[in-house]
């Protein structure tokens, strides 16, 4: 049994009570079987991601063969790697041996079915033995995963289904040229009975690594290609027969659209970059230096899962994997310090969510978002510039008042590491800054991840864990690992694309989105608001943005808003519905570690949060927030609208140099949006107003000496 070696060391330390890096792990949920079965597993891991890396920079592949092989590859992994379900036993029952050994021998069959079958027999209508082996095949062996319960090579219809995985990669690609002209048009039974096997295997590895919340959504997309003649008039429409729909689906108006092919391009190669942060030590160095800076003052424990997380948030593009990784121990040190459990999970979910609206990577989303607008990447993250630095000051504001509050202290000098050992590595940051300089230099994206890639390597030859052949093959098996759920949700987003293109239903919401704009440009944004949220809840950013861009975006555009204001305004809240309840997966994984009840954290995150709610509806009124302008706005609205940020933060903690009763706390949030929403005279108004509360709270202490101000 084969194991990555871990990359985490403790943090250097001037006492005896440092603090403690999480061991590192291989396991990102408990049905991950990763790392830890035969080396030929791992091996093969490592060389399709490897495969991927050089395809991208030395062999570059036809867009369709690329995508078909990036999600075959994954599926076929992944049913290996994440089995169905958690409780392996060493021994079957013999009827499940039988089921599993009749899937074997059923996908066994599939596959010299298609190297042996008349090829010419494919192309006919009607049933041949292929299609009855291929349809037999995923009849017995999804529902056989559900009740197998072997271990390693004794899943035997975990087996079968990777093998069927690569069979229908085989298929896509042999016929690539005919289905390019005929899937969703007039395809053959075949064609329908392979597209219709792949999203049967897709959806159950995106339930296997994500969850049942995207399934469900892409299944009722399906569904509504079908009851469109059944559907409300704004829902209406006339219905697709079943093989139209389903090879449809596998084309790139579908499944092998953008959405895969940002995964095939961009995510694959910042995934390997976080997996190299990760064993080369130079992830656990960005929690030191945020230690470092932050941990002495008061609540520092909580301004460190701050940094940290924003750090990793923006590299990893998982929201509620971020805050199992840093969360494992930021949030027991900040119940250490006095904060409740609740809201301790709540800093941790709302910081990690913070991280993909945060430059320079975006958790992937500049990417995506760069290859649905057809806009720079670099514009794409300069725009980004102020929203995220705004998000993350009113979360650093949020947990600086609330220790203010509760009168807190940071942690004591023997319990953080050495500044001056740390300042001796800082050597370990220039990846990111060589990531961020070839951006800027012009480079592709492809090329900037690469070389960035590569300076992981070089750097860790520096430091205490040089990434030799060893650590390199593991670091690219962990890669693949951490890839398998972008995949197929970045495919499974794909479906819903598929069937608003094919059903024209996006064009109905941007009819609702107009209608609700002749009232109001307000009312108009609150509804595409909501619609964003709904649609990303319980699905991974990635998903939620592609969706939400799919159906919210254009509708925007049409309300006269520019591109790359109506993709951002559904973008922030494809990202914050991870922290907003009843669905806030991000809040429910820190409240797992604080030992916290799910939905008291799901509002507290929405509390810490709030600034994520109202950023986008300010720069849709106020666009120089998102760098659209000359200098002298820009910064304006940048300097106002950080001390907006500030008094909204007092206005929701009801602290601001003493405890803020109700009224001032209102007149702190009119302050607030005084000096958010841009112009001279509301600014003029809320540095007045600001002004008058800060005075009158000090004169409140002056006259009161049991008030006492906390410092930090």
């Amino acid at each position: 049994m084969n194991s990555i070696p871990s990359s985490q060391n403790p943090p250097e330390s001037g006492g005896q009570s440092p603090v403690e890096m999480p061991p590192a792990t291989d396991e990102a949920s408990s049905n991950v079987n990763v790392l830890k079965g035969p080396l030929l597993l791992v091996a093969l891991t490592a060389v399709y991601v490897l495969l991927q890396i050089l395809a991208l920079n030395f062999y570059p592949l036809e867009a369709w063969t690329q995508r078909i092989l990036h999600m075959v590859g994954g599926l076929a992994l992944g049913a290996i790697l994440y089995s169905s379900t958690s409780r392996g036993q060493p021994h079957e029952p013999g009827w499940l041996k039988a089921i599993g050994a009749l899937s074997l021998l059923l996908a066994i069959s599939t596959s010299i079915a298609f190297f042996l079958i008349d090829k010419a027999a494919l192309d006919v209508p009607g049933m041949n033995f292929f299609s009855w082996a291929m349809a037999l095949s995923i009849i017995v062996t999804i529902p056989a995963t559900w009740v197998s319960t072997g271990k390693g090579l004794h899943r035997l219809p975990d087996i079968s289904m990777a093998m069927l995985s690569l069979v229908i990669g085989w298929y896509l690609i042999s016929y690539l040229d005919m289905l390019q002209f005929r899937a969703g048009a007039f395809p053959t039974t075949t064609d329908a009975v392979v597209a219709a096997s792949a999203i049967a295997i897709l959806l159950e590895i995106t339930r296997r690594t994500t969850g049942m919340a995207m399934v469900i959504i892409a299944s009722i997309f399906i569904l509504y290609a079908f009851v469109g003649p059944w559907m409300p008039s704004i829902l209406y429409h006339e219905g697709y027969n079943l093989p139209r729909v389903i090879t449809y689906l596998i084309t790139d108006n579908g499944i092998l659209g953008p959405t895969l092919g940002v995964s095939a391009t961009y995510l694959i190669l910042f995934i390997v970059f976080a997996a190299f942060l990760q064993s080369s030590g130079a992830g656990d160095y960005f929690v030191r230096l945020a230690f470092a800076v932050a941990g002495h003052k008061r609540g520092g424990p909580a301004k460190v899962s701050v940094l940290a997380s924003g750090l990793m948030g923006t590299i990893n593009g998982s929201s509620a994997g971020n805050v199992v990784s840093t969360g494992a121990f930021t949030i027991p040190l900040m119940k250490k310090v006095g904060y409740k459990p609740p809201v301790s999970g709540a800093i941790e979910a709302a910081a990690s969510s913070g991280g993909q609206i945060l430059p320079p990577i975006m958790g992937a989303g500049a990417f995506i978002m760069a290859d649905i607008t057809g806009i720079p990447y670099t514009e794409i993250v300069l725009a980004a510039t102020i929203p995220g630095i705004l998000y993350f000051l009113s979360v650093y504001f949020m947990v600086d008042l609330e220790a203010a509050k509760m009168a807190m202290r940071g942690l004591s000098k023997d319990q953080l590491p050495d500044k001056a050992k740390l300042l001796k590595q800082l050597y370990l940051l220039s990846p990111i800054i060589i990531l961020i300089l070839c951006l800027i230099s012009g480079y592709s994206v492809i090329r900037a991840g690469t070389l960035s890639g590569i300076s992981v390597i070089a750097v860790s030859w520096f430091g205490a864990t040089p990434m030799g052949p060893k650590r390199i093959f593991y670091a690219l098996a962990l890669a693949g690992q951490m890839a398998i759920p972008l995949i197929a949700v970045c495919a499974t987003a794909g479906i819903v694309v598929g069937v608003i293109s094919i059903t024209g239903v996006g064009l109905r919401f941007s009819s609702i989105l107009l209608s609700f704009a002749d009232a109001s440009l307000l009312l108009a944004l609150v509804f595409a608001m909501l619609i964003s949220i709904v649609l990303g809840m319980g699905m991974p950013t990635t998903a939620a943005y592609a969706v939400a861009a799919a159906v919210i975006a254009p509708g925007l555009v049409q309300l006269g808003l520019e591109p790359i204001i109506s993709h951002f305004f559904v973008f922030f809240f494809a990202v914050m519905s991870a922290i907003t309840p009843p669905v806030a997966l991000a809040a429910y994984a820190g409240a797992a570690i604080a030992g916290a009840n799910s939905m008291t954290t799901g509002v507290q995150a929405f509390k810490i949060g709030i600034a994520a709610f109202l950023i986008p509806f300010i720069f849709c009124f106020n666009p120089a927030l998102l760098m659209q302008g000359t200098v002298p706005e820009i910064a304006m609205a940048a300097f106002t609208a950080t001390i907006g940020i500030y008094f909204l933060s007092a206005a929701v903690q009801g602290w601001l140099i003493t405890r803020l009763a109700i009224p001032v706390r209102i007149l702190a949030f009119s302050t607030s949006m005084l000096m958010i929403m841009g112009g001279w005279e509301t600014d003029l108004a809320g540095i007045a107003l600001a002004l008058a509360i800060i005075f009158w709270k000090k004169q409140e202490t002056r006259n009161n000496p049991l008030i006492s101000e906390t410092k930090q």
